[in-house]
């Protein structure tokens, strides 16, 4: 009895470590399907947003499906955890997956087999979505049923439990309360990816490839007139790309998305001749075509150039083109792994475009003060008349509020938590008042 025990801990183990882990194939989608809502506990319609089915096969026989879907656009547990504001949650949201199916096949009982399964498809799960969706994954989540399942297998492919919900669903944009809660489990995709997540100023992979852009005559001449003031520290020289071409093609392409120098080398080469003389760029007179800088020229040039400087001059350009009644956020960060000359952590607090991820300013927060003190400095400049200014609940003070309205006519939207709790009282009692017009007159 004990050898025919040894014998089946043995084909177990020869399973295990021979499964694969792949897509699944257009023309087994449906079989997928079918297996899917025939035996998971939840049954299945389909997966939300952009997704992924997976397939665990060891010798053509089917084992485990695995369905990835959209992340969760509530959860309470993860979006404390990863430190998101609202706008940063909806710019980062596509970065997270969440595994909103996962199944055994009822005929397959092998151990260790549904952690190994979780294990193979988490280390390619960010490149097959690269592949399909054309960008990449930073974390995984999941939502586990407590009264049915412990998150065991979670657990042992490396997952860690955050909390647990608050019990509601959302049906077609509608909040309900079915009390069911359910244990929240993620996953990094990268070491860094927590800091990537909460960082407003990393760049972020979210498009397929570096896009192109429409850039007015007006728009690139207020750039290069932004841009006229940054000394150019190379020797005179050599010199065969101006420092307005290799600053504006950089620029440019950082917007449509280039996030190392030699997608900025790729986005200019893929500019038309139209755009490349609206940029600047030197014509050769042999051709007559405009050339633009190699990514050796344009990452020489960008790690010497003065970056203070050149954020001070594109934060004007982007105010410069920002219309009346524009909607910013405040946020204060700590740099993680930055540092001043005394080995002081640098703060600083931002204002920036949620929609578009553009910085309009920023500034450096002493050490012997907080971002409160700072809010005027950051704002003086930027044209907020007609718009609406967001932040979290330590600037919602009186003098901020004052000087919002009052100086910058502008309107503000700020959060308010336990620790202000008549003001808090007062915004509760004053959503019980019913404002329409037949109602009485209230005092």
């Amino acid at each position: 009895m004990n050898d025919f025990g040894d014998k089946e801990q043995a084909e177990a183990r020869e399973l295990v470590n021979g499964v694969e882990l792949r897509p699944v194939r257009t023309a087994e989608r449906e079989q997928w399907n079918s297996l899917m809502k025939r035996h998971h506990y939840l049954g299945f319609h389909s997966l939300i947003g952009q997704s992924l089915r997976y397939v665990a096969v060891h010798e053509d026989r089917w084992l485990a499906l695995l369905g990835w879907g959209a992340a969760a656009l509530k959860c309470k547990a993860r979006d404390e955890w990863i430190g998101w504001t609202p706008s940063l949650k909806l710019q980062r949201l596509a970065l997270v997956a969440n595994n909103s199916r996962f199944l055994i096949l009822p005929d397959v009982r092998v151990p260790n087999l549904a952690s190994r399964v979780l294990s193979l498809n988490l280390k390619r799960l960010s490149h097959d979505w690269q592949a399909v969706h054309g960008h990449p994954l930073y974390l995984a989540e999941t939502f586990v049923d407590p009264r049915f399942y412990r998150g065991t297998c979670y657990k042992a492919a490396g997952w860690f439990f955050l909390g647990n919900t608050r019990g509601f669903a959302n049906h077609h944009g509608t909040y309900t309360h079915h009390g069911c809660v359910k244990s929240v489990f993620v996953r990094h995709l990268r070491p860094d990816a927590t800091q990537k997540l909460a960082d407003p100023y990393a760049q972020m992979e979210l498009k397929a490839e570096v896009t192109s852009m429409k850039l007015s005559y007006q728009d690139a001449d207020m750039l290069h007139k932004a841009l006229l003031t940054i000394p150019d520290c190379r020797m005179p020289r050599g010199i065969r790309h101006n420092k307005l071409a290799i600053l504006s093609i950089a620029i440019c392409a950082a917007l449509c998305g280039a996030t190392c120098f030699d997608a900025m080398a790729q986005w200019g080469q893929a500019c038309s001749q139209k755009m490349r003389k609206r940029l600047m760029c030197r014509k050769n007179l042999e051709t007559g075509q405009y050339e633009t800088p190699s990514e050796p020229a344009i990452r020489r040039f960008i790690q010497a150039v003065d970056a203070q400087a050149v954020d001070e001059a594109v934060s004007g350009w982007v105010q410069s083109t920002v219309e009346r009644g524009l909607v910013a956020a405040m946020d204060g960060k700590t740099l993680r792994g930055a540092r001043t000359a005394n080995g002081r952590q640098v703060k600083l607090l931002s204002a920036f475009l949620p929609r578009e991820g553009a910085v309009l300013a920023q500034q450096e927060i002493p050490p012997t003060t907080n971002e409160i003190t700072m809010v005027k400095a950051l704002l003086n400049p930027l044209p907020l008349e007609g718009g609406v200014v967001t932040a979290d609940a330590i600037h919602t003070q009186k003098a901020t509020a004052a000087y919002l309205v009052e100086e910058k006519k502008a309107d503000y939207v700020f959060t308010v938590k336990d620790n202000q709790p008549f003001l808090k009282q007062a915004i509760q009692d004053l959503n019980l008042v019913d404002f329409s017009p037949s109602a009485p007159n209230h005092q």
